[in-house]
């Protein structure tokens, strides 16, 4: 089952596989406060894992450059249909965290949000490029559930070890300079699969010039 969880596109097919958007349409609340303080327009972005859209299709409505991937097919049309219909241009690419083309110091910004599919073996390599992939003074942002959220059950994966705790991020980001790093709870209203009281994480890092 971890294994179909963290890299099957069958997988995310089903999940996603419902007239609505599982997650809503409006923005992870995180990514769009802290992208307000620290990108601008025209900055390029990548939405790491995007789903169905609705971060990057905002981002996108910021003026920003972004580029967006996932392994499931249904989410990508889903996302095509969100820009279409708040009429952006996103760059949508089908692609597991594998198969994505990591180039280093191409964007000026990553956007991982509720990235918690990396059981981790794949969480090291995943926050690595992720690192590699910033350009010199870019930032990476980050938002996920805690331990605690096993006690909400309100989202996210039910398996420990996919949940951050601030020691694992510290270790994650290497070189990276943590401008935010915070743990805290809060009432999240993200869709039907992340509604009600969250136990959350919120990272930004900037890449060292």
């Amino acid at each position: 089952m971890t294994t179909a969880f963290s890299d099957g596109a069958d997988f995310w097919n089903k999940r996603f596989n419902t007239p609505d958007y599982i997650f809503g349409k409006a923005p992870n609340e995180y990514l769009q406060e802290q992208a307000m303080l620290h990108l601008k327009k025209g900055d390029s972005v990548l939405c790491v894992a995007d789903g169905e859209g609705r971060n990057s299709v905002w981002l996108a409505k910021q003026g920003m450059q972004v580029d967006a991937f996932d392994v499931s097919e249904v989410a990508l049309s889903k996302a095509v249909a969100l820009a279409k219909e708040e009429a952006v241009q996103v760059q949508f690419s089908l692609a597991s965290i594998d198969s994505w083309d990591w180039q280093p110091n191409q964007y000026d910004s990553v956007a991982g949000i509720f990235i918690q599919f990396a059981d981790p073996v794949m969480r090291i390599r995943l926050f690595a490029q992720m690192a590699s992939i910033l350009k010199p003074g870019g930032v990476l942002i980050i938002q996920g559930y805690t331990p605690k959220q096993l006690e909400f059950k309100t989202g996210g994966p039910s398996i420990l070890e996919h949940l951050y705790t601030e020691d694992m991020i510290r270790t994650l980001i290497g070189d990276l300079d943590p401008v935010d790093l915070c743990l805290y709870e809060k009432e999240l209203s993200e869709g039907p699969k992340h509604t009600g009281m969250s136990a959350l994480l919120g990272l930004v890092a900037r890449k060292l010039l």
